[in-house]
């Protein structure tokens, strides 16, 4: 049986997020839907990532098996018509070996967080971003972000629903870069638990605008307890931008 992988956009503005729904609200469920109208044939998708409500990707990959050969550009095109009008998109589509798993054959995810920071709120992308008020201290952020490399328990910062078997997790990068009225943050790991980016960013928020110190973030890292957590960030500001393989 043929296995297809697909690389996916979307802004997650909307949706209840990437997993299946029962009321089908995920966007899962609309690419489910659309490969179905076009070949005839029930599929389940498998996800890379699977983002929370309101996160965005430009990088999500997934896979699906059929019982049929096709082409690879008849699943982009074909499955973005009936993708209309949701603001989901198929960026490319290929066959791969049925080795091949989107979640399991991954060896690291890579998010970015943009906080835009103005007195005035946003417009035109005021759902793609974070929205801060006050200025925020990059160089302080960005030498707090250094206590959470590396493994750790990160409890603190794993929601209540996560499902991971394990709050230890090692964090190969977290950045904190200006960006012409913004600030991103980088953040890669071969995986997350719920909520962790952020999680993470909402205690360097903290930090930037001064009610934290780097020391107020390492006690709250090895508290190791949710109640410990920073305010967590709002999803919008979130999106998944690449999965390595």
């Amino acid at each position: 049986m043929p296995r297809y992988r697909m690389l996916i956009e979307y802004d997650g503005t909307g949706f209840s997020g990437w997993q299946s729904q029962a009321e089908g609200t995920g966007i899962q469920d609309h690419l489910q839907k659309a490969i179905l109208r076009f070949t005839g044939e029930a599929v389940v998708l498998k996800g890379a990532g699977r983002t929370d409500a309101g996160v965005h990707a430009l990088g999500q990959v997934c896979h699906f098996d059929i019982g049929k050969t096709l082409r690879t550009d008849t699943i982009r095109d074909a499955g973005n018509v009936h993708l209309r009008p949701h603001a989901i998109t198929i960026v490319a589509a290929d066959e791969v070996p049925e080795s091949f798993d989107a979640r399991f054959s991954a060896v690291r995810r890579h998010y970015r967080y943009r906080v835009f920071v103005r007195r005035a709120p946003p417009t035109l992308e005021r759902h793609l971003v974070w929205h801060v008020p006050v200025p925020l201290d990059v160089g302080r952020m960005a030498d707090a972000a250094k206590v959470l490399l590396g493994r750790h328990d990160f409890t603190t910062f794993r929601s209540s629903d996560c499902q991971s078997k394990s709050p230890v997790k090692t964090l190969d990068q977290l950045d904190v870069v200006e960006a012409g009225g913004e600030i991103h943050f980088l953040v890669s790991a071969r995986s997350f638990l719920h909520n962790q980016v952020r999680s993470m960013v909402g205690g360097l928020r903290k930090v930037g605008d001064g009610r934290w110190t780097v020391n107020d973030l390492r006690a709250s890292l090895e508290a190791a307890d949710r109640r410990a957590c920073a305010p967590v960030a709002p999803p919008e500001g979130l999106c998944l931008m690449k999965v390595d393989y």
